[in-house]
């Protein structure tokens, strides 16, 4: 049996990273684990990340989308097809990892992750 995935973040669309770091912080007193100029930023959510995304770094197209973090992506990808899935973006390598984008049964959107 595989490694099971993690749920690694909480991907939320933003336009602007620094206002979205200064609400986040705010509203919620989320610390901020790194910020990647103006084009993402992690916050630590006590257990869960939410990763702010500006347009250029949003790759589920402006919809919120839980991100898992895997051993093999390709590999998940297969699986999830198989499971019912349906992958909407194939994999690509970005500034941080390889990543994906795809939709579980029900239409909800999931990112899958992991080291490039």
């Amino acid at each position: 049996m595989t490694t099971p995935a993690r749920i690694g973040n909480v991907l939320h669309p933003v336009a602007d990273v620094a206002a979205a770091v200064d609400f986040y912080a705010t509203a919620f007193g989320l610390p901020t684990r790194f910020v990647d100029g103006d084009r993402y930023a992690a916050l630590d959510g006590n257990g869960t990340t939410l990763a702010l995304a500006a347009p250029e770094e949003d790759i589920t197209g402006g919809v919120p989308a839980a991100s898992f973090k895997v051993a093999d992506v390709a590999a998940t990808l297969v699986a999830l097809e198989q499971a019912g899935g349906t992958v909407v973006r194939p994999a690509e390598t970005g500034p941080h990892e390889v990543r994906a984008v795809a939709r579980d049964p029900w239409g909800n959107t999931l990112v899958v992750y992991g080291s490039a």
